[in-house]
């Protein structure tokens, strides 16, 4: 997003300079919060300003960055701080799966937005977490089984795709991953989550990182993480409830820098989706450092 100011160049006897810029959607003590000072914007925001202008980039978008961003110029002059109101306006959202009924096992499933999308954007859908070749319409429709999740994306963002929906009911095969991202401090713990389930009984369930696919005795069957020596000591399972499990890693290293995805069997299923999981990005500075 980007903004234009202007000011005079001479007032109060003085040539005018600019001293700050920035952007902020808080105030704290009635003063704006730079957003390159926000810990919720922590290595996600980078400004571009020029003389009379100023952009904000922010990257790895939330739905918690919906908000009125606004600019603020500092001057030399007396009560030199300004600002336009209002602001821009952001709306951050997921696509979403709705699902229609017209008769019998008969679904009507449409890619749903709330933000306009290009004119003729291509859609993909993904059932069970892999690609349905040959459908590439915001609407797809079928005879579904019940069993079956479904998701779907704008061709082209596939990283930004809709949380996986049942077509009827609440129990079908699928896993919806907590966050897709967290940044951590080398020596700190994370707690990476999902939740999951399955009309059938699970017959087993682990978590694994493609990015250690180069120790698996097969590139296409993942390995259980808590059994790979890296992580060795360091790596816990936690499942506090039904159909939700936590990955648990201590002493976070930057070699701990991935994707972690989970996977989960049953008598006649396998989980074995291509979809992103959580990308946990670990920084260089270390905890103990910070106290």
């Amino acid at each position: 997003m980007s903004c234009t100011y202007t000011y005079p160049s001479w007032k109060y006897g003085r040539y005018t300079e600019v001293q700050e810029t920035f952007w902020f959607t808080k105030l704290s003590g009635n003063q704006p919060v730079d957003l390159r000072t926000d810990s919720d914007y922590q290595d996600r925001v980078e400004y571009s300003c020029s003389e009379k202008s100023c952009s904000l980039r922010i990257t790895d978008l939330r739905e918690s960055d919906s908000a009125e961003y606004k600019f603020m110029f500092i001057t030399n002059q007396p009560g030199g701080r300004y600002t336009g109101s209002p602001g821009v306006t952001l709306r951050v959202t997921d696509l979403q799966v709705k699902v229609s009924t017209s008769s019998d096992n008969w679904r009507e499933l449409k890619c749903h937005s709330s933000c306009r999308l290009p004119d003729h954007s291509s859609y993909i859908w993904y059932k069970n977490g892999q690609k349905v070749q040959s459908q590439t319409s915001s609407t797809y429709s079928n005879y579904f089984n019940s069993a079956d999740s479904y998701s779907c994306a704008v061709e082209g963002h596939e990283d930004f795709l809709s949380p996986p929906v049942c077509v009827d009911g609440q129990t079908c095969n699928r896993v919806i991953y907590t966050d897709r991202s967290i940044c951590a401090f080398k020596g700190s713990s994370v707690d990476i989550s999902c939740l999951f389930n399955s009309p059938e009984s699970i017959t087993s369930k682990f978590w694994f990182s493609p990015h250690q696919s180069y120790q698996w005795q097969s590139p296409s069957q993942p390995e259980d993480l808590s059994e790979d020596s890296q992580f060795a000591g360091r790596v816990q399972v936690l499942e506090s409830e039904t159909g939700r499990s936590t990955l648990r890693i201590t002493d976070l290293t930057g070699s701990d820098s991935a994707q972690y995805h989970f996977r989960f069997t049953t008598g006649s299923f396998e989980w074995n989706s291509s979809l992103p999981g959580t990308t946990l990005t670990v920084t260089g500075t270390d905890e103990h450092t910070l106290m």
